[in-house]
Formats: C-alpha cells, structure tokens, sequence
C-alpha cells in the first residue's frame, strides 16, 4: 500500500508552476525547486519522478489559468467587451511587472515544444482551451450580430488566439508606457472582426 502524501499537493504544485513561470524549465534548477516547495529533493522526486514530472504538473496546473478566462468570457454578454476585457488582462497581467512572466504554456512552446512531445502535447491542450473558449464568443457574437456572421468562427478565432499570444510576449519585452500601443493592437483586432 502506498503511503499517502505528508504536503499540501496544492502548495506544491502551485510554488513549482510559479518557479517554472518565472524561470523557465532550463533556468531552474533540482534546489530551486526544493527552496520553492519547502520539500526534500527525495520527497519532490518520490511524488513527481523528475523535473520533467514535475514540469508536466506545472503545465497540467496552469490550464485553471485558461478555464478562467474561459469563464470570464462567458460571464459577459457582449462578445466585443468580452474579448476586450481578455486582451487587457493579459497586458495588464505583465506590462507593469518588473520581471514580466508571459504566458506558461507559450514560454513552454518557445523553450521545450519543438524537442519534447509531450511538453508539446500539454501546451497545444492548454492553447486549446482558450481557443475553444474564444470560438464560443465568436459564435455567440455572430449569434446576436455583434459580430460578422459571414466568417468563420474557428478562424476569427484563431486569430485573436494569435492576436493574444502576440500581445503576451511583446508585454513581456515592452515598458509601461509603451501600454497605449499595445491597446491600438486590441481594438485593430476587435475591429477585424466586426
């Protein structure tokens, strides 16, 4: 019988993904991990295998980031403000940060997806979620007439999905007051799909 679990899953979970987010897979380190979770270097391995592992859980963790913007979408009537409410969390999220994080599973793509399969698999699952979630305010947005009905959904979609990730990582390279032209870049797209 296996022996249950002496930590707080959560705590751990959550202090591994904060690591990752902020350094990178490559940049952290076996002791950063264990100075991060208050764990054991044999306690972490024991429960998670390996830094891969735990990378894994990192990614698996961070997809209730995108179900909540999914929500957050869905929780607005207007598809126009709900879009727009997305875009400007996500610049907000980094723009006034002194060491701006991006988005996990985006930082996952440029560092890990193109040499390891299942880092790639997580982070399509990740994108897909909110992909999903911003094809349903498409299609509701064409549903009411906020939104051009003669196009397809899917595709508009892609391409505010594409639209935010851009925004993620110039958020990251840009300074506060460059915020106003990160903002012309939201409404040209809102305006795209009118």
């Amino acid at each position: 019988m296996a022996r249950p679990r002496e930590f707080d899953e959560e705590h751990v979970l959550e202090a591994v993904m904060e690591r990752f987010w902020t350094a990178g897979f490559e940049r952290t380190s076996a002791q950063d991990l264990v100075d991060a979770t208050g764990l054991g270097r044999g306690s972490l391995y024991a429960a998670y295998a390996s830094k891969e592992g735990l990378f894994e859980q990192a990614l698996l963790r961070y997809r209730k980031r995108a179900r909540a913007h999914v929500d957050k979408l869905d929780a607005e009537p207007s598809a126009i403000k709900a879009l727009r409410i997305l875009m400007t969390d996500v610049v907000d999220a980094d723009l006034p940060r002194p060491h701006p994080r991006g988005c996990l599973a985006t930082n996952s793509a440029i560092e890990m997806a193109a040499h390891n399969p299942r880092i790639a698999e997580l982070v399509r699952e990740n994108f897909g979620i909110l992909r999903r979630g911003i094809e349903g305010t498409m299609r509701r947005g064409q549903a009411t007439g906020e939104l051009s009905s003669n196009r397809d959904a899917a595709a508009l979609a892609m391409f505010v999905f594409t639209a935010i990730q851009g925004l993620r990582v110039m958020a990251r390279a840009l300074k506060a007051d460059d915020r106003q032209s990160l903002f012309s870049v939201i409404e040209q797209t809102l305006l795209a799909l009118r």
